[in-house]
């Protein structure tokens, strides 16, 4: 089957504020390898959550961000965080934020790609820009190698933010639009799984189920309630502190800022009729409606 498939090629380099893609070059696949990807504020830690908690059978004190490193930022030590992945003897399970065509792809990796309606993203990630400290700024900003511009705070004014970030394609971010159709176009192939943000929380068991299967874990009965437990936003906002990077230090309010709400819609008193217009005509133009339908709601059956 493997010399019947084509298989993405990586065909350039991503670089920004945030990411640096060349780490792909230099990354050593196993065969069992997990890549979890997302735009960004999309559902990654939860995502990471869950996926450890079915590789560990629901273990207590897992400390996700250290065993699951985001490979392609740019400010994390390159030498060191390889070294300690080449270490680790479980399963590991890695994230990327980058489009399929800047990703160094395996054929015998699996893929996890999590997407979320582009409003929910933007009020997530108006939250997490907003109330990055003066620290996050500078680690983004000044850690040698940027290449493009600084990354700004934004402004207070949430609707103004979605409106730029929507204008100018993910700004001051990434493309928004091309990293969810890169994924989209490729979960034709074996080990890639599409979920969408909104049908995990509306059945959170049965897509932790399916994914297992997807990823071809075993788990034992008696395990299931610790997993949905250790799952659930209410697990994860105590226990903020495991799953946000650098226990959520980079973040004023801390790791609780970082584990924020975990809600979608809250968008929907703020957005104009024409806001959301415009928004729904963007996603066909650049998806497609099947694509775009899903993005919006989820559920494709």
């Amino acid at each position: 089957m493997l010399q019947r498939t084509s298989w993405p090629q990586k065909t350039r380099e991503l670089h920004n504020h945030h990411m640096d893609s060349t780490v792909w070059n230099d990354f050593r696949f196993r065969d069992d390898d997990i890549v979890i990807g997302t735009y960004a504020k999309s559902g990654t830690t939860w995502t990471q959550q869950i996926v450890s908690q079915l590789i560990f059978g629901g273990a207590e004190g897992i400390d996700v961000p250290g065993l699951s490193p985001w490979i392609d930022m740019r400010i994390m030590p390159r030498i060191e965080m390889l070294a300690a992945l080449e270490a680790q003897t479980h399963r590991r399970f890695v994230k990327t934020h980058l489009p399929v065509d800047a990703l160094v792809f395996s054929p015998h990796a699996k893929y996890v790609y999590i997407i979320r309606d582009g409003r929910d993203v933007a009020w997530s990630l108006h939250n997490h820009l907003f109330y990055g400290t003066d620290e996050f700024y500078r680690l983004i900003n000044d850690t040698p190698g940027r290449i493009g511009p600084a990354l700004d705070r934004p402004p207070a004014d949430i609707r103004q933010f979605f409106l730029e970030w929507l204008e100018h394609d993910g700004y001051p971010l990434w493309s928004f639009w091309e990293n969810i159709r890169t994924w989209w176009e490729v979960q034709h192939l074996p080990n890639v799984m599409l979920l969408h943000f909104a049908d995990l929380k509306a059945d959170p068991e049965d897509k932790i189920r399916e994914l297992a299967s997807f990823l071809d874990v075993a788990v034992a009965d008696d395990a299931w309630p610790r997993i949905l437990e250790h799952c659930s936003f209410d697990y994860m906002k105590r226990n903020a502190e495991k799953a946000a990077p650098l226990g959520g230090m980079l973040w004023e309010g801390g790791a609780g800022r970082f584990i924020n709400k975990g809600t979608n819609g809250r968008w929907r008193d703020l957005l104009t009729d024409e806001d959301n217009r415009r928004y729904r005509e963007r996603a066909i133009k650049q998806l497609g409606p099947e694509c775009a339908a899903w993005l919006e709601s989820g559920d494709r059956g």
